[in-house]
């Protein structure tokens, strides 16, 4: 967990329950595909990783208890990349399967209950494992089926995201460019009413990471069932041979991070940069269909919810 500095006193006591190692990298240049060369990276070599469709498929041929934890890595180095989804794909794995075992992978679930919208399941043939996934408390957010192929049927099959990236350069303009960005993009898609939660929470992170990094900065945007993800990666450190710290929130940015997220976290990439992350919650407004109500009514009272959250903000927290 990454450790807060404790002068935060309008902080809750589960605030470190909401912070999460978890990464997100877009690569460089932003592509709509997900690259496959997952060979390239150091691993102990019980778990190869290929992709099919986009999907991210992770086969583990050994004991499952002696690939677990490099299975979990194997698991966020693949959301890093942006996948469709990803398979973990236990068809070959050696017979004994540990009950402690599968509690562990059960926990890949986190992954998708902090980082919504990329769909993690599990491939595997004895329905004793399955049984047992299922019954873990984080079990309930994979995906667990049979084989291989029900389990890329079963990720194909889930909503495809949309995503919306900017680049930036780290200049004082950045953090209000990335709230017009939030802005523009929640409006389009419908969420104006999270539009300044979001905005504060996306304008924080870009100034951190501008004064901090230094360096160009991307950020990304998705909504997923009433949750939505910010991402903002810087590329290294401002300085040669400066390491960058794991999180640069601090008084202000982060009571207003913790305080509108229901989770984030930080996680660093090869280059010696870091993504940080912040998840809201964003549930499209439901206002009323009755014919007695105009446009012009509705579109007042969303903006009266607007203003309602707005009066919430910790303007006055330094």
């Amino acid at each position: 967990m990454v450790q807060q500095p404790n002068s935060s006193p309008d902080l809750s006591t589960d605030f470190d329950d909401r912070v999460v190692l978890f990464p997100t990298r877009p690569p460089a240049d932003l592509p709509t595909e997900l690259a496959t060369p997952y060979a390239a990276r150091p691993t102990k070599g019980l778990v190869r990783t290929r992709a099919i469709r986009q999907v991210a498929i992770l086969e583990v041929a050994c004991r499952l208890g002696d690939a677990v934890e490099e299975l979990d890595r194997a698991v966020q180095l693949a959301l890093a990349e942006g996948p469709r989804g990803v398979v973990i794909d236990l068809s070959d794995v050696l017979e004994g399967t540990e009950p402690g075992a599968v509690a562990v992978l059960a926990t890949a679930g986190r992954h998708v209950r902090d980082w919504p919208g990329i769909p993690v399941a599990v491939a595997c043939p004895d329905p004793h494992v399955r049984e047992a996934l299922r019954a873990q408390p984080l079990g309930e957010h994979l995906i667990v089926t049979a084989s291989l192929f029900s389990a890329v049927t079963a990720v194909l099959a889930t909503p495809t995201l949309a995503v919306q990236w900017l680049r930036l350069t780290a200049h004082p303009t950045a953090p209000r460019a990335s709230r017009e960005f939030v802005t523009g993009t929640l409006m389009g898609w419908q969420l104006g009413r999270v539009i300044p939660y979001a905005s504060l929470v996306i304008g924080e992170l870009v100034a951190s990471s501008s004064i901090n990094a230094g360096t160009d900065i991307n950020l990304s945007v998705v909504w997923n069932l009433g949750a939505l993800r910010l991402t903002v990666r810087d590329h290294g450190p401002a300085l040669p041979g400066q390491r960058p710290s794991s999180l640069h929130l601090h008084g202000r940015r982060l009571t207003v991070v913790a305080g509108l997220s229901r989770a984030f976290g930080v996680m660093p990439t090869d280059d010696g940069g870091k993504v940080v992350w912040a998840v809201l919650d964003a549930p499209r407004p439901s206002l009323s269909s009755s014919p007695h109500r105009s446009a012009m009514e509705r579109q007042e009272l969303l903006i009266l919810h607007e203003a309602r959250g707005l009066a919430e903000l910790p303007f006055g927290t330094s």
